[in-house]
């Protein structure tokens, strides 16, 4: 691996585990309760998914639109973040679709900024899901009143956001685009000598479609552009180890705690 960007969000050991929207596959996803459970777990990193309030607020959430999570017929962009407090971001989680055990509980939607200051020593991939108006600048902004801009990666599906922080913050990594991800693929499809990677590390799912993305081969060929294979979303213990054995860099998952249990038991079997 080459050296990364002016950077610590690469130093923990390889394999990494990051916790999608914290432990999403046992507490509500994005909420502080889900970003404890998955520091109690031991895992290094968090994920998480970013958008903003009418009046300017960066807050942690994967849908612009409140009906999954909260159980509400309301939009972020259209809300303040005094209305937006209100919701119940507990509200729809359920583990058997009968009972709802953080339903009423007093789960919010969190900001940005009491993400940073409640788990300082994490490393976070920030996932920009607003495109316009832009959050960049304002998300930045927190991440430097933090004093955090080394331990973040900056993602999106979306090319404007990553185009925007790799301008304003070029020494923050950042991940592939949508469209970057397709470049990438078909590069080593034609094992094309002039490419030059965008970012830091691919981030991709191992299926898409009937496409599989993620082999032995898309690994190689990131290792040998010294950038970095993280795959979503992860949750089954026999797919995290046909991954690892694949040389992946990182498994972005549900289950943090599981994910770290199955990295610990194929370091003891290589011993």
């Amino acid at each position: 691996m080459h050296q990364h960007l002016n950077t610590d969000f690469f130093t923990p050991a390889l394999p990494r585990v990051f916790g999608h929207r914290g432990a999403a596959g046992t507490h509500p996803e994005n909420t502080l309760e889900s970003f404890s459970a998955a520091v109690a777990s031991g895992v290094p990193y968090l994920e998480f998914d970013i958008h903003m309030t009418r009046d300017g607020e960066v807050v942690v959430a994967h849908d612009n639109h409140l009906a999954r999570m909260c159980g509400l017929d309301r939009t972020i962009p259209e809300m303040t973040y005094s209305e937006l407090e209100a919701a119940d971001a507990g509200r729809m989680f359920t583990l058997d679709g009968a009972t709802f055990p953080f339903r009423d509980k007093g789960i919010r939607v969190p900001r940005l900024a009491e993400v940073l200051a409640a788990f300082p020593k994490q490393r976070m991939i920030v996932e920009v899901k607003q495109i316009a108006p832009s959050v960049v600048a304002p998300m930045l902004e927190l991440i430097d009143r933090a004093g955090m801009r080394r331990s973040v990666l900056v993602a999106s599906e979306h090319q404007e956001p990553l185009d925007e922080i790799r301008k304003l913050a070029p020494e923050i990594p950042t991940n592939f685009s949508y469209l970057e991800s397709g470049l990438f693929i078909q590069a080593m499809g034609t094992r094309d000598p002039n490419y030059r990677p965008p970012a830091d590390a691919v981030q991709i799912s191992h299926f898409y479609e009937k496409w599989e993305l993620v082999t032995r081969r898309s690994v190689e060929f990131a290792h040998s552009l010294e950038i970095e294979m993280h795959v979503w979303t992860v949750n089954e213990e026999a797919e995290m180890s046909e991954l690892l054995e694949m040389g992946v860099d990182g498994l972005i998952t549900d289950y943090p705690r599981r994910a770290l249990e199955v990295v610990r038991r194929r370091a003891a079997a290589q011993r």
